[in-house]
């Protein structure tokens, strides 16, 4: 061992490799030294040092003093994830351990984010534990987005994601033609142990670093997401006719006669839910909600379906759409377009005027879309525009609000999500920010969905089963929130003089609403909001029904969007066999369906926040040194987070910028203070801040506080 290789954590790996090769062996400090080869003094010190912390920890006993030998009883070896930092260690997440296993540096053994590893347990203190990796089970990142970084003789990939905090070593015969600064991927070939760095090769050349297309396909191609589909998938897809089969139709129920709408997005391109509503003789009212026939056209385990399940989801970036199926089927054969006859799966509920539920029948129809409405041109028919379809959406939209206040009642969360939307110009450039608020139109639409998927999801939990729930199907699940949680949310709106008054987790729900509610048109509101958010836990699939706190439904599932989840698509198969009483059993297959598309989801929304992020920065490239108002909305230990008033976008000024005098981050009151002069600064604070620097690269935004 070289003298300047050598530090006390490689040095402690190097003796517990030595014991663990020859558990019935006894060593001292000189034989250690001898078989590491160390001569210097001072280093022969500290291995006598390292023996007795090892002997402290348990993971080595004295037979007789200074005699060590391996405590194989102190042996402990998990199988866990590798949640990797930017700073090289780890965090394996082992499902049975309650909290993480830390891994230092010195201890990954070429482990990367995201990583099966198996870990072996070195230390045990105060109820932390930490680690050594002694195996990679599986590679869970086999491609790596990046930047080339080329020089004379060499280059390395930098890769995109600061959880991969190695650089892949590309020798220049294997740049397939790559130049300095392109975006790249590249496939690791070989780690030989002794090495920092990995080697590579570039599979695939992205374009030019900041470019719109570039920087989206790699943000895809990180995620795992395909642009593109495998040729035999589009194959068959253009082959899907959007004339429907006579015999098909006859064996539906006929809803073409009756009025049926459709309210989306302006810009949707699919229409995959629709509304059709009737006046009985008796009073009531018959609503259907009928959903696009996906399983119709995607048979299970054909080439679609298998591309469908890998994707889980469609993706939804600033400018564009990742569909999870091919547009013939998406856009066209399913897509419920005004004054086409598709193919639909319908939940049709008899209805009271109070909003009561009569009867309800699930099953195949055939429908028509009379109009297609946006939900600007539904809201402005809520808020007094005469159509000809008024009292259809007026009616509807009575009952929304009745099942609305129900839901709210019952314990539900009162959350209004908002977004920002960029308008781009003919280049793709963002030249405006716009807000989606959700308006009386949405909650409409939102509550007969929520319907819908709450009517499926009692329908199939309960058949046959008063006394438990069918296990054979597949749950949106939410849990209760976590009680730390809620509690470091009551301190943080304590910095606005706010209370929540928790008794117990169930009651967290009504408390919060109520808070919400009174603070609607404050300026904290987005803020506090967000924060509310942040303290839940995150929806799930799973087999294991727990109900959805959020919505305050025992159960729930995912019926309705069929052509963008994978979960609705497997929603409808296994509805269809209960209503043509055919028993399928998946075994632990579905366990695995729903692990999967949650963790597709999980990665979707990431991918959406990275697009989000590229288009702020792209948006404020050319107000660099101008100066906006704004609020302050997060708090590190190292910087601020501010988001701009005027445009959303929201950028970081860093600890060492602030002015004035040294600050330190103080976890406990939730404020940055200033040693010297005690000045704080909190969330929600009003500050004047100027655009000091963007960079595309990494999608961030530096700020410095002017006034």
């Amino acid at each position: 061992m070289s003298k300047h290789k050598i530090n006390k954590k490689g040095l402690e790996v190097a003796i517990r490799k030595i014991f663990e090769s020859h558990p019935d062996q006894q060593y001292n400090s000189t034989h250690i030294s001898a078989i590491l080869q160390i001569k210097d003094k001072n280093l022969r010190k500290l291995i006598l040092s390292i023996l007795n912390d090892l002997k402290k920890d348990g993971f080595l006993n004295e037979f007789q003093r200074g005699e060590f030998i391996l405590n194989e009883g102190f042996t402990t070896v998990y199988q866990g994830t590798v949640d990797a930092t930017p700073r090289g260690t780890a965090y394996i997440i082992v499902p049975e351990l309650e909290g993480d296993i830390y891994v230092s540096k010195e201890c990954t053994n070429h482990a990367l984010q995201g990583d099966l590893v198996e870990v072996q347990v070195i230390k045990k203190k105060k109820g932390k534990i930490e680690g050594v990796i002694t195996k990679i089970i599986e590679r869970k990142i086999t491609l790596f987005v990046g930047t080339l970084d080329i020089h004379k003789n060499f280059a390395f990939l930098i890769s995109d994601d600061r959880k991969i905090n190695v650089d892949i070593f590309i020798p220049l015969k294997k740049l397939k033609e790559g130049k300095h600064g392109q975006k790249a991927i590249a496939r690791i070939t070989s780690w030989p142990k002794d090495m920092d760095n990995p080697y590579g090769e570039i599979v695939e050349l992205l374009g030019e670093a900041g470019d719109n297309n570039t920087e989206m396909l790699s943000i895809l191609a990180k995620k795992q997401f395909d642009s593109g589909f495998p040729k035999e998938v589009t194959e068959i897809a253009e082959k899907i006719s959007v004339e429907l089969d006579q015999d098909e139709v006859k064996k539906r129920r006929d809803y073409r006669d009756e009025i049926t709408l459709t309210i989306d997005p302006v810009d949707a391109k699919d229409f995959d839910d629709a509304l059709s509503f009737k006046k009985l003789d008796n009073g009531n009212y018959e609503i259907g909600v009928h959903i696009a026939d996906v399983s119709f056209y995607v048979q299970p385990n054909s080439p679609i379906d298998v591309e469908a399940l890998k994707r889980g989801n469609s993706v939804y970036l600033e400018d564009r759409v990742i569909p999870m199926l091919p547009e013939e089927i998406s856009n066209l054969a399913c897509s419920l377009r005004p004054n086409e006859d598709k193919f639909a799966f319908s939940a049709i509920f008899e209805i009271g005027q109070d909003g009561k539920i009569h009867n309800q029948w699930f099953g195949k129809t055939v429908i028509c879309s009379n109009h297609r409405f946006s939900y600007e041109e539904a809201q402005e028919i809520i808020e007094g525009k005469k159509d000809e379809y008024s009292e259809v959406i007026l009616t509807l939209h009575h009952i929304a609000q009745a099942y609305r206040k129900e839901r709210i009642q019952n314990g539900a969360l009162a959350i209004e999500s908002e977004e920002l939307r960029f308008v781009l110009d003919e280049n793709g450039n963002p030249i405006e920010v716009k807000r989606r608020i959700m308006k009386e139109a949405n909650k409409l639409i939102e509550e007969f969905m929520l319907l819908a998927n709450k009517r499926v999801a009692l329908y199939v939990g309960k058949l046959n089963n008063d006394k438990g729930y069918n296990k054979e199907f597949i749950y949106r699940c939410h849990d209760k929130p976590d009680i730390e949680k809620l509690n470091t949310f009551s301190i943080f709106i304590d910095k606005f003089n706010y209370s929540l008054a928790l008794k117990d987790v169930d009651s967290a729900a009504k408390k919060i609403n109520q808070l919400l509610d009174k603070i609607r048109d404050t300026p904290e509101y987005d803020l506090i909001q967000n924060m509310a958010i942040r303290s839940m836990a995150k929806a799930v699939y799973q087999t294991n029904n727990i109900g959805h706190y959020g919505l305050a439904f025992d159960f729930y599932t995912h019926f309705t969007s069929p052509i963008r989840r994978y979960a609705d698509l497997m929603v409808h198969r296994i509805l269809l066999d209960k209503l043509n009483n055919v028993n399928k059993s998946y075994g632990n297959r579905l366990n695995e369906i729903c692990k999967h598309i949650s963790n597709q989801e999980k990665k979707a929304i990431e991918a959406e926040r990275e697009s989000n992020k590229f288009f702020q920065a792209k948006y404020l490239l050319d107000k660099v040194g101008q100066v906006f108002e704004g609020t302050i909305s997060g708090l590190t230990d190292h910087g601020i987070y501010v988001k701009i008033v005027e445009n959303n976008c929201e950028g970081m000024v860093r600890m060492n910028d602030l002015p004035d005098d040294t600050y330190y981050f103080d976890q406990n009151k939730f404020q940055i203070t200033g040693r010297h002069t005690k000045y704080t600064y909190n969330f929600g604070d009003k500050v004047l801040v100027k655009v000091n620097k963007v960079d595309l690269f990494k999608k961030e935004i530096d700020m410095k506080i002017v006034g």
